[in-house]
């Protein structure tokens, strides 16, 4: 992939925006493209059922040149065991981030655009709905 890189109007380096139509998704590995294995039974990573509907979705999203990054609640001890279940099982991917904070419950505050879709036991055609969703109150 080609570096990003983007300066505001006065010529400053900002962050990177991908055009409109590729996706940056930031997908969960337990309980969302395998079985849910909890860091305090390690022994289970090497051998966590895929869900074969995340796996082809995200190769699909992989071939359509979106941005595929695995985060995951593991933690460094169990990198090694997660590339290789990733590559075992034929997950293309961008990068993998270990450490994700336990616990559900995630609120994400960023300065860029965030879509949120949970997983709720099956990978299929994302489709837009309204929503409820909290905000900043903008004082304006």
């Amino acid at each position: 992939m080609t570096a990003l890189i983007e300066t505001s109007v006065q010529g400053a380096l900002v962050s990177p925006v991908l055009p409109e139509h590729i996706k940056n998704y930031l997908i969960d590995i337990d309980g969302t493209v395998c079985d849910d294995i909890p860091n305090e039974e390690p022994e289970r990573m090497a051998t966590a059922k895929v869900f074969p509907e995340a796996l082809e979705t995200i190769k699909a999203w992989h071939a359509e040149g979106h941005i595929i990054t695995f985060f995951t609640s593991r933690t460094e001890d169990h990198r090694v065991v997660t590339e290789e279940w990733l590559a075992n099982h034929g997950f293309p991917y961008h990068g993998l981030l270990m450490g994700k904070p336990r616990g559900g419950n995630y609120h994400w505050i960023d300065n860029h655009i965030v879509r949120a879709t949970r997983y709720t036991g099956t990978f299929s055609p994302l489709v837009k709905r309204a929503a409820t969703v909290e905000v900043f109150n903008d004082p304006l």
